[in-house]
């Protein structure tokens, strides 16, 4: 902003420009508006001129201006010389600023008004008027939209390499969408960067974790599956990974050690990850941890468990109503067995109702995300909880689909009576498929 007082260069005419409205101008000196034509609201640019030299000198300048034609655009500014009031309006100067509380002859005024010359009459001395006069400038004359700005929900490691090449220093932060400033970024903010802390649920592997979780600080893992993939901590995390049918199992129990009893809704949302992932007790995975752990939170929760499986999941069929996006999305899973790229989805339903209907938008859904994300093997595994059997929807190499241990009645869809873990039972058949198709390569 000191551009507005400060000019880009001290030589010639530059220092003596001044972009403003007249109407501002008057305004900022709390100046005698009455004397003189009309001040307008519009900007001008205007070219001071501070009558402190001789007469003659101060004639002369106005001469040659009116000979060049720039004197329309001057500001002359002095105090009680009646001598240059007399030369500015006879010169027809743009405005006339008379300085320390001084006015000019009543004459002076009138043939001022005539020719549309503006006299502003300022409290202030000479040297307070032009100080103050170049506050009268517009603010949207120094700004630029040349600037970076970082949205509120953009990731760290996606801009913090431009942040630091940039020779901008601070950055607005500003909401998605709306644009509205939400705060500043600084280089310097860079240099003691506070990560976010996070807790990994339900998972261990950094390619199943939230956007941005290499930005973030892993402080605790929570876990029921087994120890794969690429997590890598730069402190000592707390690791609880236990033989469970369910996390939600894990967490009722964390409650129970610290000596707290989640309230109802807690307890609600805990009752239901732990029947969907047990599929309400009958998984091969629930163990007798999970049956106490459901006993109790169905308690603080006021439910019976049975009575809340039955409507949990008849609250809603995915096959019946969403899109095949959420179908494979919802609850998919990736994981690298022997360097092979893995996406295993499951899907449960009270029935097979709505399958076959769906079965060709689901095989191309899965095509489209093996080609996207380059895996070898992907499919979904829909679960109907009430008969315990499942179908298997897969596309990828056919040589780990031919070894898959289940009864393939089409190219790519598969029958699994009893097969209702994708832990336990899905993910260790997909291992020998693919440990007989690398033994088989190995043959050839």
């Amino acid at each position: 902003m000191l551009q507005l007082l400060l000019p880009p260069s001290t030589d010639g005419l530059g220092v003596r420009k001044l972009l403003a409205s007249l109407e501002n101008i008057g305004a900022t000196l709390g100046a005698d508006l009455e004397c003189g034509a009309e001040a307008r609201s519009e900007e001008e640019e205007l070219i001071m001129m501070v009558g402190a030299s001789s007469q003659d000198t101060i004639a002369s300048r106005l001469v040659a201006a009116r000979k060049d034609g720039s004197v329309g655009r001057y500001l002359v500014i002095c105090g009680d010389r009646p001598y240059i009031h007399e030369k500015a309006v006879e010169n027809g100067v743009r405005a006339l600023l008379v300085t320390a509380g001084y006015r000019p002859d009543e004459d002076i005024v009138k043939r001022a008004k005539e020719k549309g010359i503006v006299i502003l009459c300022s409290p202030h001395d000479t040297a307070t008027t032009v100080k103050l006069a170049l506050c009268a400038r517009m603010v949207k004359n120094v700004i630029s939209d040349d600037f970076m700005v970082i949205a509120a929900n953009q990731v760290f490691g996606k801009f913090s390499g431009k942040v630091a090449g940039s020779r901008q220093d601070l950055f607005p932060v500003v909401e998605a969408g709306t644009k509205r400033l939400a705060g500043v970024f600084s280089k310097s903010d860079l240099v003691n960067l506070s990560r976010t802390k996070l807790s990994l649920v339900d998972h261990n592997e950094f390619s199943q974790a939230v956007k941005g979780v290499e930005e973030a600080a892993v402080v605790e893992i929570i876990d029921h599956h087994r120890l794969s993939g690429d997590l890598i901590t730069r402190e000592p995390v707390r690791f609880i990974n236990e033989p469970v049918g369910s996390s939600s199992t894990i967490v009722a129990r964390r409650f129970r050690e610290k000596g707290i009893e989640p309230d109802a809704a807690v307890a609600l949302c805990l009752c239901a990850g732990l029947v969907s992932d047990t599929l309400n007790l009958s998984s091969p995975t629930t163990t007798e941890v999970d049956r106490e752990i459901l006993t109790w939170l169905s308690d603080l929760a006021s439910v019976n468990p049975d009575e809340f499986a039955e409507d949990f999941f008849a609250s809603g069929s995915l096959l019946q109503h969403a899109d095949v996006r959420a179908i494979v999305g919802t609850d998919r899973k990736e994981f690298t067995e022997q360097g092979v790229l893995l996406s295993l989805s499951q899907v449960e339903e009270t029935s097979f109702k709505g399958l076959e209907k769906r079965k060709e938008d689901l095989l191309e859904e899965l095509e489209r995300l093996r080609n996207e994300g380059g895996y070898s093997l992907c499919a979904v595994l829909v679960t109907d909880i009430q008969r315990h059997d499942s179908v298997l929807l897969a596309t990828g190499v056919e040589d780990i689909l031919c070894q898959l241990p289940f009864d393939r009645v089409g190219t790519q869809e598969f029958v699994a009576p009893g097969v209702v873990s994708r832990k336990k039972q899905l993910f260790p058949a997909v291992c020998e498929a693919i440990r007989k198709f690398d033994e088989g390569e190995g043959e050839d």
